[in-house]
């Protein structure tokens, strides 16, 4: 792929068949039951006939909707109904006809993707976890706490997304289904026209029976079809027309696109307006109560009438704040109850769990209190209603503004996906190539190997190939790239760049979730979910936190309720109004309470999340917490030269005259000679002598014919341009034809093959008349990048295939000491397993096909955004923009965010570290000070506020090193 290249990061795995396909007519029980794609090899097949038996076989199976058979790939592709028949049984069916079936997927995998609504701490996210992997089929599941997802492997044959979305319901969480593995791309239609149900089940009918269309949903409620179809066989537009060719006689339909919410921008909203009406519930109830409790008795007379006696010793302030507290306790906090009961359930505690505990232990000792007042004419005692009520509202208003501050975790993202715009043009074009029509389109309409026209000013709609105009491009919304590329027919452009200057018309290649932007999101979502090594640190403290804390507080409890009746300390010291059961009670609840874990499972999640988002919107896409943990420990970072270090791509750096012979007609002659061979070299030279024609005046485009053309392998070029004899190559050609090179010839190829350059010599008539010194140029930042590197305490290495003279000239252009040459691509990755050996973390800096076994082996692979589509797949780090001071900027911002996961740590458990003693009542008998319960409650909830913050503050990350804005 070339340097324009950056949109074709995914290609379809499945071409067009040439084969015919059998359409098997749907039973009516299978209407609404989902279509999966099976394709597999077939060997033995020679000809029409055999095609026709084994389609013959598999289109009597009952399940089976389709089957395409090519002869000329060997390969099969059928669609069927997984829920009445299994591939194992369709491999079974084509082995009885004969046939030998060959690399079938032993075991089909799916993946799909939940939202998960409810979990409140790391504890949450470990259980859902354990109760996806428990379910038959499920492969591998991976639940992020601060995204709210889950990404699920699993097989379809033995269990499907409706069993895993139980499975999470079960484990007391609710759930909603994403996207799956086989919706390659999804359309959303608003259907018009109908009058019955039978409607739907024409439209339905309509849709099934079309090539490339894997499942159908309709809502009939909302008049509404979700469509899942493969965009190399059918597009958007031609659904729409089967819908509105589907109505006969008085019976017309109608088909619009209607964009459905963002799933997670909605369920956010949905959870960010949940808490803050609970919260505004909660305070409705408590302020009262607070009120009651603790200002008005300090505040006489006004206060007064509370302590006025309703039956003996129960008095209307404590009946007023048990009416109050009870709604708080059981309806706007019945999710605790919730929470707790399913995390008790599957044998594990969390923060529910402990906040359960504190405030039904507070509730319910005032209980105890109101109903001994009732009973007594002398009793008098302290209730905890405020102390209940006032918890919750307290963790309502954290869990409010954690969820705020989560919201904005993921900006980058939301900002990567509307990049696209809303609208294109669309033309249809005649055979000659001239414009029929033009249309303005939504771009969800866009299907591939459409003619789309882009304006000067207007977004690319879609991934393409410019096939006609010239332009420049802004790609630095994608790339990060500053300045405008230049594109021309042939050139590829990305989808969500800006055209700057010129109308150029383009044709689609890539189109929904195929483009270059899809890719990125999906890559920086997966990225997002998978979980830092370091955040297993958090998953192993939650799994013994919780019993630890409520051991903690019942051991708090025993320390000071025992002393306090045995009178080991002052009777002073409890406040007039409680007894020593009461007092003691009341710092078990802080306890309870200021411990919650919350905030220590959102440390790693929350700030990888904002770090992989920063990164995409620097050009850098980091696949993960893994590869974030990993880069900040590279010690060493190996480069390859070809397209690396170097551009990649072979430049003329000098050229001189040996004789009298004009410039002119020199590089006349040259470009005469030269324009006939496709060797890069060759190509270099004939560029760069049309800029020298041109800079001492030469208009002429139109070169002499060149008579007698040979090309000699390994040498060069000869032949004749009007009666002159010119040869164009190295010193072996000059040899070969006996031109004598003097001593200045002889000088100028020795000086620049020490600088590790190609001399091309020109001779004319026999005589050498000048030279070209060609290079492949170094990239103008590497030395920096190098030079700021080793600032780092990085060391440099460089791993290339070419020539030790040339190796050895570019790695010391560029600063770097130590050079491996002549290695092959497996003797790439075996000179990294050795210098891992030594006990070093190593990052791999390549491009190429070649460096895949090398960046794979890395401990960190960073792949060049520019280069192939193999080495992108085999990266950790992918550098969107080919630029090396991405390099840095992909170790900084993993330190840096490393370093923020660690000051999260601290955050998340010096509250508890500090917390807790103080809640338990250390400082008590020195100062006088204790957190009660409701104080503590803000102290939790302001522990995973800090921690979201702190994360946040990465938004602000700047690259380190700016070699382009410097220059």
């Amino acid at each position: 792929m070339d340097v324009n290249g950056k949109g074709d990061l995914k290609s379809p795995l499945l071409q067009h068949q040439n084969g015919v396909a059998i359409t098997i007519s749907p039973p009516n029980q299978n209407v609404n039951k989902k279509i999966r794609t099976l394709a597999f090899k077939v060997g033995g097949i020679t000809c029409s006939s055999c095609v026709a038996s084994i389609e013959a076989a598999l289109g009597r199976l009952d399940g089976v909707k389709s089957v395409t058979v090519s002869v000329l790939q060997g390969q099969a592709v059928v669609k069927y109904v997984p829920e009445v028949i299994s591939a194992k049984m369709i491999k079974e069916a084509v082995e009885d006809t004969g046939f030998e079936v060959i690399e079938f997927p032993e075991q089909d995998i799916e993946i799909c993707r939940v939202r998960i609504k409810g979990m409140a701490c790391t504890s949450c996210s470990e259980s859902t976890e354990r109760a996806l992997l428990m379910l038959d089929g499920v492969k591998k599941a991976v639940v992020g706490l601060a995204l709210g997802e889950a990404k699920i492997h699993f097989d379809p044959n033995v269990t499907n997304t409706d069993r895993i979305i139980q499975a999470v319901e079960d484990a007391g969480f609710g759930a909603d289904l994403i996207s799956s593995g086989s919706d390659l791309s999804k359309v959303y239609l608003e259907l018009g026209g109908i009058t019955s149900a039978d409607d739907f089940i024409i439209i339905r009918e309509a849709l099934e029976s079309l090539a490339g269309v894997n499942h159908v949903d309709i809502n009939v409620q909302e008049h509404k079809a979700t469509i899942s179809f493969e965009p190399d066989i059918i597009g958007p537009r031609s659904l729409i027309q089967c819908i509105q060719e589907a109505g006969f006689g008085p019976n017309t339909y109608q088909a619009t696109l209607y964009t459905p919410p963002r799933g997670g921008e909605m369920e956010r909203q949905h959870e960010t307006l949940m808490y803050r009406n609970q919260f505004f519930w909660s305070c409705l109830f408590s302020v009262p109560i607070f009120i009651f409790s603790m200002v008005l008795p300090m505040l006489p007379p006004y206060g007064n009438w509370l302590d006025y006696k309703v039956i003996n010793m129960l008095t209307v302030g404590l009946l007023l704040r048990w009416v109050l507290c009870t709604p708080v306790q059981f309806i706007i906090g019945k999710r605790f109850y919730a929470g707790s009961y399913h995390a008790l359930r599957r044998k594990s505690a969390n923060m529910d769990v402990l906040v359960a505990l504190g405030t039904n232990a507070a509730y319910f000792y005032s209980i105890y209190v109101m109903i001994k007042a009732l009973t007594s004419n002398s009793f008098e005692g302290q209730d905890f209603f405020e102390t209940s009520s006032m918890l919750i509202s307290f963790i309502l208003f954290g869990k409010y503004l954690e969820v705020l501050a989560k919201g904005k975790t993921s900006d980058a993202l939301a900002k990567l996906t509307e990049l696209a715009p809303e609208t294109a043009y669309l033309l249809t074009l005649d055979a000659e190539g001239n414009v029929i029509s033009e249309i303005e389109i939504n771009t969800q309409l866009i299907q591939k190997n459409d003619i789309l026209k882009i304006v000067p000013g207007t977004k690319v709609p879609v991934d393409g190939l410019v096939i006609d105009g010239q332009s420049h491009v802004n790609e630095s919304m994608i790339t990060g790239e500053p300045l405008p590329v230049a594109k021309m027919p042939g050139d590829k452009v990305i989808g969500g760049t800006v055209n700057e200057n010129g109308c150029i018309r383009i044709k689609a290649t890539h189109v929904g979730s195929e483009t270059a932007l899809s890719q990125i999101v999906q890559l920086v979502e997966a990225a997002q979910l998978a979980k830092a090594p370091v955040q297993k640190l958090a998953d192993q403290i939650s799994k013994f936190f919780v019993p630890t804390v409520v051991l903690a507080a019942f051991m708090t409890w025993l320390g000071w309720f025992i002393p306090g009746e045995a009178g080991l300390y002052p009777r002073i010291w409890i406040p007039t109004s409680m007894d020593a059961f009461e007092f003691a009670l009341q710092f078990a609840i802080s306890v309870l309470v200021v411990a919650c874990p919350c905030a220590l499972g959102l440390a790693t999640p929350t700030a990888v999340m904002v770090a992989t988002g920063k990164g995409a919107s620097l050009g850098v896409l980091i696949k993960g917490g893994n590869a974030l943990e990993k880069a900040q420990k590279v010690k060493t970072i190996v480069f390859d030269k070809t397209g690396t270090l170097t551009i990649g791509k072979p430049a003329v750096v000098s050229s001189v005259l040996f004789s009298e012979v004009s410039m002119k007609d020199f590089c006349d002659l040259t470009i005469a000679a030269e324009a006939n061979s496709e060797h890069p070299i060759a190509k270099a030279v004939v560029k760069h002598a049309k800029r020298l024609t041109q800079q001492y005046g030469s208009e002429n485009d139109h070169f002499t014919e060149v008579k007698d053309f040979e090309v000699h392998p390994g040498s060069g070029v000869s032949g004749k341009i009007g009666e002159r004899e010119v040869l164009v190559g190295n010193k072996r050609l000059m040899s070969l034809f006996n031109v004598p090179l003097g001593h200045e010839v002889d000088r100028y190829v020795s000086e620049n093959e020490k600088l590790a350059r190609t001399c091309v010599l020109v001779a004319i008539e026999g005589r050498a008349a000048g030279a070209f010194a060609v290079t492949d140029p170094v990239k103008p930042e590497a030395a920096l990048v190098i030079s700021y590197l080793h600032s780092m305490n990085i060391s440099s290495i460089m791993i290339t295939g070419d020539n030790w003279a040339t190796a050895t000239a570019i790695a010391r252009e560029v600063g770097i000491q130590k050079v491996f040459a002549e290695t092959d691509p497996l003797g790439k990755a075996d000179k990294i397993k050795e210098l891992q050996l030594q006990g070093t973390i190593v990052a791999m800096v390549g491009d190429g096909v070649n460096d895949s076994p090398a960046l794979v082996a890395a401990d960190v692979g960073m792949a060049i955004g520019a280069g192939t589509d193999v080495a992108i797949e085999a990266a950790d780090v992918v550098l969107m923009k080919s630029n090396l001071e991405d390099v840095v900027t992909a170790i900084d911002l993993s330190r840096k965010t490393m370093s923020r996961i660690r000051i999260n740590y601290v955050w998340a458990l010096g509250y508890n570290v500090l917390g807790m003693p103080i809640a338990a009542g250390i400082l008590y008998p020195f100062t006088g000070i204790r957190l009660p319960p409701w104080l503590a409650g803000a102290c939790m909830a302001a522990s995973s506020i800090s921690v979201v913050c702190s994360s946040l503050l990465l938004q602000y990350y700047k690259k380190p090193l700016r070699a382009n804005s410097a220059t």
